[in-house]
């Protein structure tokens, strides 16, 4: 299932959930659909879901592929999907802050020595000069939204370059494909890219690599969050979907992020990644070795980011109103950082 565009319900749903003291963790055994990138970045769900650990524990689990970030989170509070995983965006946080939808778990960091988010610039801009990121005043950028992880990734660049934020040409793309192309053909001067794609970029001479994000500003890129309505419907499937998730995320830190990895253990993670993405792409085992993040132990959740990006989100003025950040998160499901 691929949904590319969801539109936002105009009505808010209930806020929070009230705990349920007493009651024991059994999954149902009722589906849970996850919304979710159809990139790299989500690989530890594709293990849990290759392995069998949803059905294992009792929560089988169907991948709802999307496009962009900011329409996971409309489709949560729409229904259509029951759980989500991507970036927290200023859409995602505008929905959060009317009770809809609370941050349950972490998801990929953007980490320093990991080369997980490229900023690339074309050719033309390269040689005219854009050869670092403190370069990016005055530009043309291209994102897939206003409020997207990556105008925020953009922001955070530019506080720590000294440049401008306002002096860059935002384009606003709509799908990461559409960024791809317009940094490749020179209709941007610059972007972000994943590594999976832009190393093969840079390396064809289509566009320049000038940094990446985790040296820059390292961050938590992603996390897992679930509409207030699931939460209080489906405890039980949640709390079995987050032991599943956590499995998947052991599996995967020791498959790839472990000083002493065993090779059979990362070939065997590739495969079942390969499953979801780069199947039958050639090069899709180094693609995925090469767009290898980070992911803390435990599936944790970075709490003080993710208060940090809803006080950057509320200082660009894409979130209205006085959110309070402890109202959007719930800790009962994972651990955190």
């Amino acid at each position: 299932m691929h949904i590319t565009r969801r539109g936002v319900l105009a009505t808010s749903l209930a806020a929070a959930s009230a705990p349920l003291i007493g009651r024991p963790a059994r999954a149902t055994g009722m589906k849970l659909r996850l919304g979710l990138l159809h990139t790299l970045s989500p690989a530890p769900f594709y293990m849990a879901q290759a392995r069998g650990y949803f059905e294992k524990h009792g929560t089988p689990v169907e991948f709802v592929f999307f496009d962009a970030a900011q329409p996971i989170a409309a489709a949560a509070v729409a229904g259509d999907i029951d759980v989500g995983v991507t970036a927290l965006t200023g859409g995602f946080f505008s929905l959060a802050g009317r009770g809809t939808l609370k941050v349950i778990g972490g998801g990929l960091h953007e980490q320093k020595g990991f080369q997980l988010t490229a900023l690339v610039v074309s050719k033309a801009a390269f040689a005219a000069g854009l050869t670092n990121a403190g370069k990016l005043g005055g530009h043309s950028f291209g994102i897939t939204q206003y409020g997207s992880s990556f105008h925020y990734m953009l922001g955070r660049i530019a506080d720590q370059g000294g440049f401008d934020l306002h002096s860059v040409t935002l384009r606003p793309l709509q799908q990461i494909g559409n960024m791809v192309a317009a940094v490749k053909t020179g209709q941007v001067d610059a972007t972000m890219i994943i590594a999976s794609v832009a190393k093969p970029m840079a390396d064809a001479g289509e566009v320049h690599i000038i940094g990446w994000v985790g040296d820059l500003v390292p961050y938590q890129i992603t996390a897992l969050f679930a509409p207030s309505r699931t939460i209080d419907s489906r405890m039980s499937d949640l709390k079995g979907f987050c032991d599943a998730y956590r499995q998947g995320v052991a599996d995967y830190r020791r498959a790839f992020l472990e000083p002493k990895r065993i090779a059979a253990d990362t070939d065997a993670a590739i495969a079942d990644i390969r499953k979801f993405i780069f199947a039958s792409d050639p090069d899709g085992p180094q693609k995925i070795r090469e767009g290898i993040g980070w992911y803390d132990d435990g599936a944790a959740l970075d709490v003080a980011d993710v208060r940090a990006q809803l006080a950057w989100f509320a200082q660009q003025g894409m979130v209205k109103g006085d959110i309070d950040p402890e109202a959007i998160i719930d800790t009962r499901f994972l651990p955190t950082r």
